[in-house]
């Protein structure tokens, strides 16, 4: 199986747009969501069932048995991420706690433990015919990158036959969930925004993507909003020899559109009708891989 990650350097480009209209565009039998900070592609695909949920677990968290603890002071003085109150009483403050360990490795009393702590919620939703795997980080967690991939991980094995290919919407940025995004997939398709931040952020996403080996294509969304920097964008695929796959104007109908739960390739618009040609050029190009 094949998978088409959708990346850009920042948010607000419109990848989940163009992710959503890539999904309906090729009734894709497997999709994820890997925007696992702020997810938001089921609510552009439809499912009729409740998806299968499960709690991830990240790094362990330290927690105090207050019977046993003696307030000796000295896990507080050796927690470097200053994780540990003792005001009125000697707690943890999960959203701190790095899961180290080194309070309960100083700890006389042994009153400190390292707890498994729920990172975040995994989605699966499925039926005969498509799978779709989606997470929710909790607030505060730094597992981001663990959580991606075991979105993709859910993703693959709930497949029960060759369906050709995958799409994956990825995170906006080059952090940890966006290397995990980018781990084992066949091709990127990056969407620009013809802006400064964006050429920029483009530029950084490229050279990350890079380093995995990957097939890189570019396509750029709300071109019309800054033709010069459309042609800033477009150079600097033929100077690096990376393909541009096209380009989708700004379009107040496509807010319509995924305002009233559907894609832009649902409805008669522009930028409807030029994702397609950024499709029909993104899929002949993955199926030469």
């Amino acid at each position: 199986m094949k998978q088409l990650l959708i990346l850009s350097g920042k948010g607000g480009t419109g990848k989940t747009t163009i992710a959503s209209a890539f999904i309906s565009l090729s009734k894709a039998r497997a999709y994820a969501d890997c925007d696992v900070d702020a997810p938001n592609l089921h609510l552009i695909t439809e499912w009729e069932s409740a998806p299968e949920s499960s709690d991830f677990y990240g790094l362990p968290k330290a927690e105090i048995d207050k019977d046993i603890c003696v307030e000796c002071d000295i896990c507080r003085q050796h927690c470097r991420f200053d994780a540990i109150k003792a005001d009125p009483e000697y707690e943890i403050d999960i959203y701190a706690c790095e899961g180290c360990g080194v309070c309960e490795y100083v700890c006389p009393a042994g009153a400190i433990k390292m707890t498994p702590h729920v990172a975040g919620e995994l989605m699966l939703y499925t039926d005969f015919e498509k799978v779709f795997s989606t997470a929710q980080l909790k607030m505060g967690s730094g597992t981001s990158g663990l959580l991606v991939s075991e979105v993709k991980k859910r993703m693959k094995n709930a497949v029960k036959e060759d369906v050709g290919f995958a799409i994956i919407d990825g995170s906006p940025g080059i952090g940890c969930p966006v290397i995990a995004s980018l781990s084992g997939v066949d091709m990127v398709l990056i969407v620009a925004e013809p802006s400064l931040s964006g050429i920029s952020d483009m530029e950084r996403i490229i050279d990350t993507a890079k380093k995995f080996g990957v097939k890189i294509a570019v396509c750029v969304n709300k071109y019309d909003t800054n033709l010069k920097n459309t042609e800033k964008i477009e150079s600097f695929c033929r100077e690096n020899k990376f393909p541009n796959l096209g380009r989708i104007p700004f379009d107040t109908e496509a807010v319509k559109a995924v305002n009233s739960g559907k894609t832009i390739a649902d409805i008669d618009c522009e930028s409807g009708r030029a994702v397609k040609e950024v499709y029909k050029n993104t899929m002949e190009m993955l199926l030469e891989i």
